[in-house]
């Protein structure tokens, strides 16, 4: 991925460094340590060739910042979008919350994105900004869409969402973003039953929700790792059901963001 930029990363780092408004210092992001895909900062840039014209933010899973969700970036990016990882965990103490994930809540991570949201729209002046999560992400992305749950009054909304096997808690206010949900039917970690009882009880207003199933496919059903037990869950890679939610994905966000 890095081969594939115009301009050295850790220039750009350091020019986004300087042109941060304000608005990127908020409690909860730490934009001060943005830093090159792999740096280890508390959020990693990884960017397009070209300009890029939207964004999507990246929410990690349970077991934080690793290979997979840096992984997810790089694909982002060479979709034709500034892909921003954040690490809602470190700052906080903490380096996974595996069946503890009320450590960091998933409002507190969703509050992270819409920080880092308008960080970007400072520094690189794009106004379509989606989000992706994974898992305790995708957790944090079901909070991230409903209207007042986490954003201020009078912030924008994501203009799309995409939420991996996420935890699926009843929704408890209206839509403000297209929502995609992409679940694996033998999830036994975050069960789809849940998230459809979700979408039952969703109040769209006006926007798009889908949900998306996977007959067979687990937990983490994305990530390369062959199906194993971790953290007491089977988790693990599907080939065609990896394949098909990576091409729902993009489909998703380029209907609301652009190519």
């Amino acid at each position: 991925m890095t081969g594939r930029m115009k301009r050295p990363v850790a220039a750009l780092a350091l020019l986004l460094l300087a042109a941060a408004p304000a608005a990127a210092q908020t409690p909860g992001f730490y934009a001060a340590t943005v830093g090159a895909p792999g740096s280890g900062a508390r959020a990693e840039l990884f960017m397009p060739q070209g300009t890029p014209t939207a964004a999507v933010i990246v929410l990690h899973g349970c077991d934080g910042v690793g290979p997979h969700y840096r992984g997810w970036a790089r694909q982002l990016a060479q979709w034709g979008y500034a892909a921003l990882v954040i690490d809602s965990f470190r700052p906080r103490g903490f380096t996974e919350v595996c069946n503890r994930g009320e450590l960091v809540p998933p409002e507190v991570q969703a509050r992270d994105a819409f920080d880092a949201a308008a960080y970007l729209r400072g520094a690189l002046h794009v106004t379509k900004i989606g989000v992706i999560g994974f898992s305790h992400g995708g957790w944090a992305v079901l909070k991230a869409v409903l209207a007042g749950v986490v954003n201020h009054p009078g912030e924008s909304a994501f203009a799309a969402a995409v939420a991996f096997y996420p935890g699926c808690d009843p929704p408890t206010a209206p839509l403000e973003t297209d929502t995609l949900i992409l679940i694996g039917e033998a999830d036994d970690w975050t069960p789809v039953a849940r998230c459809r009882r979700w979408i039952e009880l969703a109040r769209p207003d006006g926007h798009a929700l889908q949900i998306k199933t996977y007959p067979g496919a687990l937990h983490a059903f994305d990530a390369p790792a062959m199906p194993h037990v971790y953290a007491g869950h089977r988790v693990g890679h599907d080939p065609a059901a990896a394949a098909d939610a990576t091409a729902e994905t993009q489909a998703f966000f380029a209907a609301r963001l652009g190519r």
